[in-house]
């Protein structure tokens, strides 16, 4: 009777064990690690500039300023929310020629530094530039190339042209001699734009105050639930307000006279 009492009381116990679920770390007591919250190498980040940089005046080693504009998420959070600050740096210049030659600008970004203060360092390139900007973009190199100004540079020479042969014309007409006096005034009129042409840098790049362009990770950015804490944080009014890209050289009437080489 005996036995038969205990076997019973064993085949109970070890069908009630089959029933329990398996205690896992976190019921142990031992909280499980959330998952990293993880943006992916390829992500484009939209940026604004903060401060401005030229051919004219940048050098290598230069530091950029910039800011996100846009949130970027990870897993329905956001990781890098805007007015998170990007630091760059210019790596290359090249001033554009006086006969030939477009300004250039190389440029990369080192570091993502989110409003919380946590930061990551990379190394990272542009992907795309404003659209309004009259900059191009080589994206096989990350270069920034102003614009060409050869209708400028014709523009130059044909106002000076016509500026000379109108005062040629007045001094023919003096001396009786109206047609040479239109011709020889043309001739030294084109000369001296043509001089003056030579004698004028092209455009230079320029990566103005509030030009938005994208920012191309080039790794994994990975962050911890503790470092995407904001509430302590007050939201800043954007430092990268500013007028944007530079309007088109080649819209802008030169005039005999107004330009000056540097």
């Amino acid at each position: 009777m005996f036995f038969r009492v205990a076997g019973i009381a064993t085949a109970v116990l070890a069908l009630y064990a089959q029933e329990q679920p398996a205690v896992s770390k976190s019921d142990s007591g031992q909280a499980a690690e959330p998952a990293p919250y993880v943006v992916n190498a390829g992500t484009r980040v939209p940026l604004s500039m903060i401060n401005s940089v030229s051919t004219k005046t940048a050098a290598e080693g230069e530091r950029i300023y910039l800011e996100t504009v846009f949130p970027i998420l990870a897993n329905g959070k956001i990781v890098i929310p805007p007015g998170s600050y990007v630091a760059g740096t210019v790596t290359e210049v090249k001033r554009p020629g006086r006969v030939k030659g477009r300004g250039q600008l190389y440029v990369r970004f080192d570091s993502l530094t989110l409003p919380n203060g946590v930061t990551r360092d990379f190394r990272a390139r542009i992907g795309s530039l404003d659209g309004r900007s009259t900059e191009e973009l080589d994206k096989a190199e990350g270069k920034i190339k102003s614009e060409g100004n050869k209708s400028g540079d014709a523009r130059t020479v044909g106002e000076a042209a016509g500026a000379g042969a109108g005062i040629g014309g007045l001094a023919g007409i003096a001396s009786g001699h109206t047609g040479m006096g239109a011709g020889i005034g043309g001739a030294a009129g084109a000369a001296a734009g043509l001089i003056g042409v030579l004698l004028t840098r092209g455009p230079d790049a320029v990566l103005a105050k509030g030009t938005t362009l994208d920012m191309v990770l080039d790794r994994t950015l990975q962050f911890d639930a503790g470092e995407l804490d904001f509430s302590n944080n007050n939201w800043h009014h954007s430092l990268s307000d500013g007028p944007g890209p530079l309007p088109s050289r080649k819209t802008q009437s030169t005039g005999v006279g107004r330009r000056f080489p540097y």
